[in-house]
Formats: C-alpha cells, structure tokens, sequence
C-alpha cells in the first residue's frame, strides 16, 4: 500500500514520528499530513498523486518543512514498490479556517500494486 510507505517512509527519513494520514484531534506545533487526491492502475502498475501538508507555529516554520519534505521525497524512489516520484508544484496553504500554517507539496507517484 503505497499510503503506508510514504508515511513510514517520510517518517523514518526525517527522523519525525508527527506524520499522519489525517490532522489528529490534538496536534503538535509542527506536523506533516499526507492525503491521496487520486490515482489509477493499469497492469499491475498504480498512479497515485499526493499531497503532503507541512504544518508549522508559524509560517517560516511550515515552509522549510515543507523544503525538507521534498528533500525526504526524492529518496522515495529507493523503495522497491515505487517506480517514479516527481513533484508537481508546492505553495503557500495557509488554512484560513484553522489559523494554522501548511505549505503544500503535490507528488505524481508510479508504483507497483
């Protein structure tokens, strides 16, 4: 399952254990939240795309958060099941509603099912 190597990928990478499949109930200052936005297959071989909320105390924090996410993502691809990790863009996610900062990076992955 593609969901459970990133998330375990990213958490053994940056050496970080507040990265989630949801924003917890009770959240620390600084996390990371990965969500699947969609994705496909076709013999055998899966596309996923992902986004990957960095979330921080402030927004300084959320964006190099969100710069060592991308750093932790370009070794994704050393794992056995995943064929191909590509950054499609990153920006500025502030939730307005929350008042909480995040930095979004979005990743186009191919992967073997």
């Amino acid at each position: 399952m593609i969901e459970k190597t990133i998330l375990n990928h990213l958490a053994a990478t940056m050496n970080m254990t507040d990265v989630y499949m949801e924003v917890p109930e009770n959240p620390p200052a600084t996390f990371i939240v990965i969500e699947k936005t969609g994705g496909g297959e076709n013999n055998e071989i899966g596309a996923a795309t992902f986004a990957i909320q960095s979330y921080g105390p402030s927004l300084l924090d959320a964006a190099t958060l969100n710069v060592s996410v991308k750093t932790a993502m370009k070794s994704l691809i050393t794992h056995s099941d995943v064929a191909k990790c590509q950054l499609d863009t990153d920006y500025n996610f502030t939730d307005t509603s929350t008042k909480r900062y995040r930095y979004q990076a979005v990743y186009d992955i191919t992967c073997y099912e």
